[in-house]
């Protein structure tokens, strides 16, 4: 297959890029800047190569789809992986911060998938976008001001272009993980209170790892199994997100709630 993947240097998108490339895949492994840390990957990816660019402005994301069709002569499947969050209550954050924050996580993505529709189209049945989104679009995490609004509109977006896509046989899904050590939560795992406290909130008392827990569910959705599904947010989180009802303290065993 000819894959794009967006912020594929670190964390999460890297494990993605070193899972695909296991199977022989071709790689366009995007980053925001040239860096040693992308060069390392494409280093670990037999068949990859890096492209750079900031998805935040507007002209990136078809320029990237069009580098990435030139040297690869069309595309399978486009994965879209960056991401940023900026801290804040939304009451407090400027517009300029929330402006970038959708410019990254929901319109880079539309973006990306307008520029790369005709071409997973002309790649036939099979073809596929997957977006990586969060649980955080699922339920409110306050604190991290526009991030879970970015997120819930990218799996509404991804939901709406699976829609239009399908008569086509294109393919549109999200992944969301749920707490998972990444280049971006790194800084609070480095607290063991921190991280033990978080464990403690996940039905299976561990963070994610993206190799082990994530990577493959991306390339899953990607692949002929995957054939039939379309439209889906599928949420790897260890059941933290179900696990509510149960941590409530005092449930009855029988009669009134």
């Amino acid at each position: 297959m000819r894959i794009l993947l967006t912020g594929g240097s670190r964390g999460i998108g890297r494990a993605i890029a070193e899972t695909l490339a296991t199977e022989g895949h071709s790689l366009a492994i995007c980053a925001s800047r040239p860096s040693d840390a992308l060069d390392e990957t494409v280093a670990q990816c037999p068949g990859s190569f890096g492209l750079t660019g900031d998805l935040g402005d507007k002209d990136t994301p078809p320029k990237l789809v069009a580098e990435a069709v030139s040297r690869m002569g069309g595309l399978d499947a486009l994965i879209s992986n960056a991401g940023i969050a900026i801290s804040g209550n939304l009451t407090d954050m400027p517009a300029t911060e929330w402006d970038r924050v959708f410019d990254v996580n929901t319109r880079a993505p539309w973006r990306l998938a307008t520029a790369a529709y005709p071409h997973l189209k002309a790649a036939g049945a099979g073809a596929s976008f997957v977006a990586v989104a969060s649980m955080s679009g699922v339920e409110p995490y306050p604190g991290t001001g526009a991030y879970s609004a970015s997120k819930a509109a990218l799996i509404m977006m991804v939901r709406t272009l699976a829609l239009e896509w399908a008569a086509s046989g294109v393919r549109a899904n999200c992944a969301s993980p749920g707490l998972f050590l990444s280049s971006m939560t790194a800084p609070i795992y480095a607290y063991p209170d921190k991280k033990a406290a978080r464990e403690a909130l996940v039905p299976m008392h561990r963070i994610g790892d993206p190799a082990q827990d994530f990577a493959g569910l991306v390339r899953f959705l990607i692949s002929p199994e995957a054939g039939y599904i379309t439209g889906q947010n599928i949420i790897a989180d260890g059941g933290l997100i179900g696990s509510i009802h149960g941590q409530i303290a005092g449930r009855p065993k029988s009669g009134n709630i």
